[in-house]
């Protein structure tokens, strides 16, 4: 099994920053794709940010120029930093991760979800 967890979030200021950490654990063999997710009350779970598994990084639009992705494979970890954060940015931030475990039958894909972070944006 893979196991993902966040930390990093909590309580800021209009405009200040925070940083999110996202450690996986588990028989991983690679990581393919990265990304992070939020959810605010009332509201589905959208993209916020993506690493491919070719590298390329996507944001959506209402993060751009403000928040920046980053993995470490070699430490099996995803950040997302984020400035100039806004009350909007408000939500529960989640963490995912695909790739290849081992399991009883050599290799298997996986697609991991951490248990969420809360970020609440407020003056």
């Amino acid at each position: 099994q893979v196991r993902l967890v966040e930390s990093g979030g909590g309580f800021v200021q209009p405009g200040g920053s925070l940083s999110l950490s996202c450690a996986a654990s588990g028989s991983i063999l690679s990581i393919y794709g990265v990304g992070w997710y939020r959810q605010a009350p009332g509201k589905q779970r959208e993209l916020v940010a993506i690493i491919t598994s070719g590298g390329t990084i996507n944001y959506t639009d209402s993060v751009k120029g403000r928040f920046t992705i980053s993995r470490d494979n070699a430490k099996k970890m995803v950040f997302l930093e984020m400035n100039g954060l806004k009350v909007e940015d408000t939500a529960v931030y989640y963490c995912n991760v695909a790739g290849a475990r081992l399991s009883s039958t050599g290799r298997a894909t996986f697609n991991s979800w951490g248990q969420g972070t809360q970020v609440t944006v407020s003056s």
